[in-house]
């Protein structure tokens, strides 16, 4: 037994020593959003395992950061950081000494020796070999390597189209698009890198990729390197620039669902490849059927992004699609002689004219533009009639090389090129021809404003090259859904009218619109001419879709809460099946709430009621929106069991976020100002029994002397006080007669039966305060103060100030008059109290009108906020 315990040390670590003569295990980090950041995945044995976080630390994401050529360790975080892992945990208490060339180089208990679980999986955050910087994306802009613990820029003539394809696939960014020299962005700051790559194309990874020293002199940031990426393609085409659209997501090339593909996206997406515009979008698998993934992301693009990464993504509630619905286009090819292009509009098919000759593109100028020569224009981008030909003012005209000066059309022309056009000349055509312009049919667009959503907003065209409003008389349904089907936002829910989401500004182009429903575009419905209206923009009017989506948190704070989202009219749940800390990330950075939350469990086994629009709701480090991650489809009863709800607390609420929800105050503030309001008065009763009796006690020893100053400023204070004290708490009970339950004993017991009080008492009118004027609600029942007192309670009628009136220092007043029975008693107080509360009489708030503002406004969508 003793031999055996010391011979068990030594053939573990004989064990660890020969692991390298193994060959190293495979290493990869995963679910961290990129190939440089993740958990901590090791393959041994043929399968992944985890690793332990036992003295887990940056010796150890050194090592791995190193194996994977991703530069240096930023963070070694544990406690699954990037989510639980599954199957065996293959290392643990692993101990690196950061200059090993592989992760199963270094020393741990063995493989499979773990006493730990899935909750303390390690993970590593590196910081990558290679960026793009300044560009509009990340996967655009300058490159950049990571040597020697800093970013070093790329001379350009060190790296070339293989190694920008190199870059590309590493960045999990698709294909290369194209490369050039920085040298026009600007000089950048920091030092170059010294090494010049030779990438044979097919590396994984930059750092892979061989190096030498530069064969010529040393460049600068003036020469750097800029490298276009894009995850888009066109696949199975006769030419470059028709196919089948395929999308790269985390590296993988997968087929895009046609269900909600237009002509809008098509045209973003051909001039983002160098394929001019979107002549068609062919369907039914007219390209073939695609092998990989079908991403059911749906891009919403108005037609005028760079690139469809600049459009608005969304893929939340997306139907199941399949290869035969692949969406496609046919592009009109790159740039050719002659080829025209409008820019400086708002859409293609307006703005000033451009033609492409020598290779670049120039302005066009003319000094007789006109319609026929517009019209060629229109017809040679496929964008419809003109509608308008235009010369810009001084301030819009172009400032670059002229392209074409003079040209002679018929209006029948297929393209500009088949005009009478004059060559190019050098000489300025300052004072002779002016740039040219053209609107065409095509530019006509119809978009939702100021809605909080796509799917919701006013009514906005453009239209001749300006966008303006539609007016709302005669708008119903009909001509709501034509322009909810127009934008791909399913039905109609409402027609909204006067301004309903605010007025808009500039032209009204539409009055008294009468859609069938059938149509294509709002423009086709009847209505009256182009810019003919009698209304104004208080009239605008507006649409709500049925695609129309908004989130909240349900509860006081929305910060918090049963996660819903409305769609279809209606808010429903969200189940918590499949669901991740992505997603709780997500749900509270799109609130305002922070960037993280907790996802709270219930062990309710009760049946859910309600609507449940949502499950399955899987968020991943790529998706950058809630309404991007992937789901199952839309279904009112998507679960039914109340432990599958989910509810969310957001752990970084904004500062100065309102505690009132739009239904009223949260129950713990009402509880507070309840009590608060309850000690206040018990305080007051208190101080008036004790002012009460010292006054009593004065009265009988001084029975000779002249009425006091003090006891004036006390009667004085004792009203004011009491009275404000008493008019903030509305809940106190009050008896019939006007009178409340309590605070008149003592004063019955010092008076006098068979004496008068003061005269003029019951005649005195206190005047409400400001907080009564305005007709605040009551915080526990809803009503207001001012209303509950002309509400059937006697003394409402003005001749008697109201039900707290015989407690708001009444007991002092008739206990000095009886001690000291002066002639001078009778005339000053009254005045007093006149001095102190004599104001207006503020105007009476009707508690109908109350409660039914507050009524419309709580039945009402919240489209401002979720």
């Amino acid at each position: 037994m003793g031999t055996e315990g010391l011979l068990s040390p030594w053939v573990l670590w004989l064990f660890l020593w020969v692991q390298p003569c193994r060959g190293a295990a495979e290493v990869r980090l995963a679910d961290g959003g990129s190939r440089c950041a993740g958990r901590v995945e090791v393959k041994h044995q043929g399968q992944w395992g985890t690793v332990c976080h036992y003295l887990w630390d940056m010796s150890d994401a050194a090592v791995v950061c190193r194996q994977l050529g991703c530069g240096g360790a930023l963070e070694a975080p544990g406690y699954a950081h990037f989510g639980p892992g599954s199957g065996p945990i293959w290392m643990n208490y692993v101990g690196c000494r950061g200059t090993e060339s592989a992760l199963s180089d270094c020393t741990h208990m063995g493989w499979g020796q773990a006493n730990c679980y899935h909750s303390e999986d390690a993970g590593v955050t590196c910081s990558g070999f290679v960026r793009l910087v300044g560009g509009d994306s990340p996967c655009s802009g300058s490159v950049e390597v990571y040597d020697r613990d800093q970013w070093k820029a790329v001379c350009h003539s060190h790296f070339g189209a293989k190694a920008a394809e190199v870059v590309c696939r590493e960045l999990q960014c698709g294909t290369a698009l194209s490369v050039h020299g920085a040298a026009q962005l600007g000089e950048g700051a920091g030092p170059v890198w010294d090494r010049e790559l030779q990438c044979v194309g097919n590396e994984s990874v930059l750092s892979f990729c061989p190096t030498e020293a530069p064969k010529d002199k040393a460049c600068t940031h003036s020469n750097g390197t800029h490298v276009t990426c894009t995850r888009f393609r066109l696949v199975n085409g006769s030419r470059a620039c028709e196919g089948r659209v395929e999308v790269a997501v985390l590296g993988t090339w997968g087929t895009l669902c046609a269900s909600r593909w237009d002509l809008s996206d098509a045209h973003v997406l051909c001039r983002h490849l160098g394929c001019g515009f979107a002549e068609s979008i062919p369907g039914g698998g007219h390209f073939g059927r695609g092998t990989g993934p079908v991403w059911r992301d749906s891009f919403h693009c108005d037609g005028t992004e760079a690139h469809l990464g600049q459009c608005p993504v969304t893929a939340l509630g997306a139907s199941p699609c399949s290869q035969e619905n692949a969406a496609a286009v046919i592009c009109s090819g790159p740039a050719h002689h002659m080829s025209v292009r409008l820019v400086g509009g708002r859409s293609r098919c307006d703005g000033h004219v451009e033609v492409f000759q020598h290779g670049t593109w120039g302005r066009v100028l003319d000094e007789q533009w006109d319609m026929q020569k517009a019209s060629v224009v229109c017809r040679q981008l496929q964008c419809g009639e003109a509608e308008a030909a235009y010369t810009p003012v001084r301030a819009e005209r172009g400032l670059g090389p002229v392209g074409l000066r003079g040209v002679r059309c018929a209006g029948h022309e297929a393209d500009l090129s088949l005009c009478n056009t004059s060559l190019p000349q050098s000489m300025s055509a300052a004072g002779i021809m002016e740039d040219v312009g053209v609107v065409c049919h095509g530019s006509r667009r119809v978009r939702l404003a100021d809605g909080a959503g796509r799917c919701a907003g006013r009514v906005e065209i453009y239209y001749q090259g300006r966008w303006g409003t539609v007016c709302d008389d005669a708008w119903d349904l009909a001509d709501a859904a034509v322009v909810c089907r127009q934008l791909g936002c399913g039905g109609a829910l409402e027609a909204a009218g006067s301004a309903r989401f605010g007025e808009g500004s500039g032209q009204i182009w539409l009055d008294g619109v009468n859609c069938s429903g059938a149509e294509a575009a709002l423009w086709d419905c009847p209505a009256k001419a182009w810019g003919q209206h009698s209304c104004g923009h208080k009239e605008d009017a507006g649409v709500i879709c049925s695609e129309f989506t908004a989130l909240r948190l349900e509860n006081s704070d929305g910060c918090s809460g049963r996660l819903q989202v409305f769609y279809n009219g209606t808010w429903g749940s969200v189940c918590s099946n499949s669901m991740t800390t992505e997603t709780v990330s997500l749900v509270c950075k799109e609130l305002g709430c922070g960037n993280e939350g907790d996802r709270e469990i219930f062990f309710n086994y009760a049946k859910l009621s309600g609507t449940t629009w949502l499950d399955d709701v899987e968020c991943g480090k790529s998706n950058s929106s809630f309404w991007q991650c992937p789901s199952d489809p839309w279904n009112p009863q998507s679960c039914d069991d109340l432990r599958e709800e989910t509810h969310i607390t957001c752990n970084d609420p904004p500062q100065g976020r309102p505690t009132t929800s739009r239904e009223g105050l949260s129950v713990p503030v009402i509880i507070c100002i309840i009590l608060g309001a309850l000690l206040c008065l018990l305080l007051a009763l208190l101080a008036g029994q004790v002012r009460s009796a010292r006054a009593q006690r004065r009265g009988s020893g001084r029975a000779g002397e002249p009425f006091p100053e003090a006891v004036y400023e006390e009667i004085a204070y004792s009203l004011a006080w009491e009275k404000q004290a008493r008019f903030s708490l509305s809940d106190v009970p009050v008896l019939p007669g006007g009178y409340p339950a309590d605070g008149y004993d003592d004063a019955g017991e010092v008076s006098d039966p068979g004496e008068d009080p003061v005269p003029g008492q019951r005649d005195w009118e206190v005047p409400r305060t400001p907080e009564e004027g305005d007709g605040r609600r009551d915080a526990a029942t809803g009503g207001s103060l001012h209303s509950r007192r002309s509400a059937g309670v006697p003394g409402a009628d003005g001749h008697t100030s109201s039900p707290f009136l015989g407690s708001t220092g009444y007991d002092d007043v008739e206990e000095v008059s009886l001690a000291y029975p002066h002639e001078d008693t009778q005339d000053v107080t009254p005045e007093l109290h006149a001095q102190e509360f004599q104001s207006p009489r503020p105007a009476d708030t009707s508690p109908a009108e109350q409660l039914g503002a507050a009524g419309r406004e709580e039945s009402s969508v919240p489209l401002g906020e979720p």
